[in-house]
C-alpha cells in the first residue's frame, strides 16, 4: 500500500524555496507515495507548475491570514487572528527594542502570530504517514495535522536571524526530523540549538539541470542590450537580506571608475522595491540598474547575462546560484557564512567581501579578466549538478519511521 505524504507551504509565489519545492515534486516517486499538497493560500505564478500527480488540497480560508493585511483579515471575519496579530506586533516591538535588533520586530512578530494563531486553525481530518512542513509557518502543521511522523525544513542561516530563540526551539522540538539544505545551514542551526542535533538530517535542494536548460531556451531581450554592454544579473526577492542596496552602491562605484557600459538587472519583487527605487534614483542609475519585476521563468534572463551576482547578506543555500552554474555563468557571491557550500572560490565562482566595495571589486575583476570568466564557465560546464538522489534520504526516513 502506498504511503500517504502531506507537504505544506504558504503560497506558490515566485521564490527560491517555492522553486526548490517544484523541483522536488517533479522528482517524487509517485509509484510509492500518494502526495497531498497543502498550499495555505492558492496564489502565485508557480501554482501552474505543480505536477498533475500531486493532489492539491482545497484552500482553507482560515489558513490564508498570515500574510494578509490586518485590516483585510478583520474584514474577512478572522477576528481571533486579527487580535493575535495586533498583540503580537505590540509584544514583538517591545522585545525588539529591548534587544536593539537591526531588522526590527518583524521576525518575532511572525513567530508569535504563527504560534498562537495555529491553535485557532481547523484541524485536518485525514491522518498521514508523514507530514512535511516545507516552509513557514511550521506551527500549523505541528499543531493541526495528524501524522505518524513530522518533518520541517530549514532553508536559511540561523546565525543571522533576529528571532525569539525560546519560541523557535519549542516549535522545532515538536518535529521528529528537521531537514537542512546544507552542512553550513546545519552548523549554524545547531550552534543555536545544540539539543536538536539528533533530529537534523541533510537533504539538499533538488535540482534538475535538464528542466532548467530547457526553460532557458525561451527567447528574451534584456532592455537596450548592445554588444558593448556588460550585463550583470541577480535573481531574488527585493528585501534587505538579499543585499540589492549594496548592489546599487557597487554599480555606482563602478560607474565612477569609468565602467559606464555595465548594466545590472534584477529579476524579483518584494516589499523593498520602493526603497531600492529611491536608492537607484539617488545614485542616478535609473538607466543602468533595472528592476525587471516578477518573472515566472528567470532562466532565459540568466542565460542572457554576462555574469551572475548574488549580493546577499545571508543565505541558506541560494537556489539561483546553482541554477546559474547549471547555465554556465561566471558567478560572484558575497562572503555570507554559507557561501562555501555553493562556490569553490576561483574554481566555479568568486567569493567577494560582503560590502559594496567588495562587490564592485569582484565585478571589476571578472570584467577585466576574460580568462578567469572562461575558467569558471569550463568548471561549471564539466560539473554534474543533478541530485535527485537526495530524495532517497527522505524516502529512507519515511520507510524506516512508518513501518
Amino acid at each position: 500500500m502506498k504511503k500517504s505524504i502531506l507537504i505544506s507551504v504558504y503560497d506558490m509565489e515566485i521564490g527560491g524555496i517555492e522553486r526548490s519545492l517544484v523541483n522536488m515534486l517533479e522528482s517524487f516517486d509517485y509509484a510509492q507515495y500518494n502526495v497531498d499538497l497543502l498550499v495555505f493560500e492558492h496564489r502565485g505564478d508557480f501554482m501552474n507548475l505543480i505536477p498533475n500527480k500531486v493532489n492539491l488540497l482545497p484552500q482553507i480560508d482560515k489558513y490564508t491570514v498570515f500574510r494578509k493585511p490586518v485590516i483585510q483579515c478583520l474584514k474577512e471575519g478572522h477576528y481571533s487572528v486579527t487580535l493575535i496579530r495586533t498583540m503580537s506586533r505590540y509584544v514583538a516591538n517591545i522585545k525588539a527594542k529591548a534587544r536593539n535588533l537591526e531588522e526590527g520586530s518583524g521576525y518575532i512578530q511572525m513567530q508569535l502570530t504563527s504560534k498562537y494563531s495555529s491553535y485557532f486553525m481547523p484541524k485536518q481530518k485525514k491522518q498521514y504517514d508523514v507530514a512535511i512542513s516545507y516552509a513557514w509557518p511550521h506551527d500549523v502543521l505541528s499543531n493541526r495535522i495528524d501524522a505518524k511522523k513530522k518533518i520541517a525544513w530549514i532553508h536559511t542561516d540561523y546565525s543571522k536571524l533576529e528571532i525569539d530563540n525560546k519560541i523557535d526551539f519549542e516549535m522545532w522540538n515538536r518535529f521528529d526530523y528537521i531537514a537542512s539544505i546544507s552542512d553550513e545551514c546545519t552548523h549554524s542551526f545547531l550552534t543555536t540549538y545544540p539539543l536538536l542535533k539528533d533530529k537534523v538530517i541533510l537533504i539538499e535542494n533538488i535540482t534538475s539541470p535538464g528542466f532548467i536548460q530547457s526553460m532557458a531556451e525561451d527567447e528574451i531581450t534584456l532592455n537596450d542590450k548592445h554588444n558593448d554592454t556588460f550585463t550583470i544579473l541577480s535573481v531574488g526577492r527585493l528585501s534587505y537580506v538579499k543585499g540589492f542596496d549594496l548592489a546599487v552602491k557597487a554599480l555606482r562605484l563602478l560607474h565612477d571608475k569609468g565602467f559606464t557600459n555595465m548594466k545590472w538587472y534584477v529579476v524579483g519583487y518584494g516589499g523593498y522595491e520602493t526603497e531600492l527605487e529611491e536608492l537607484i534614483a539617488k545614485n542616478n542609475l535609473e538607466d543602468s540598474f533595472v528592476l525587471l519585476g516578477k518573472k515566472t521563468n528567470p532562466y532565459p534572463y540568466i542565460k542572457a547575462c554576462d555574469i551572475y551576482v548574488q549580493p546577499s547578506r545571508y543565505e541558506g543555500k541560494a537556489v539561483t546560484v546553482t541554477e546559474a552554474q547549471i547555465l554556465g555563468k561566471p558567478i560572484l557571491i558575497t562572503n555570507y557564512p554559507t557561501s562555501g557550500s555553493q562556490v569553490e572560490d576561483g574554481v566555479d565562482g568568486i567569493i567577494c567581501d560582503l560590502s559594496a566595495e567588495g562587490i564592485a571589486g569582484g565585478i571589476e575583476r571578472l570584467f577585466m579578466n576574460e580568462e578567469l570568466r572562461d575558467t569558471l564557465i569550463n568548471h561549471t560546464n564539466n560539473k554534474d549538478y543533478s541530485n535527485e538522489y537526495e530524495l532517497n534520504k527522505l524516502y529512507e526516513v519515511i520507510e524506516y519511521e512508518t513501518n
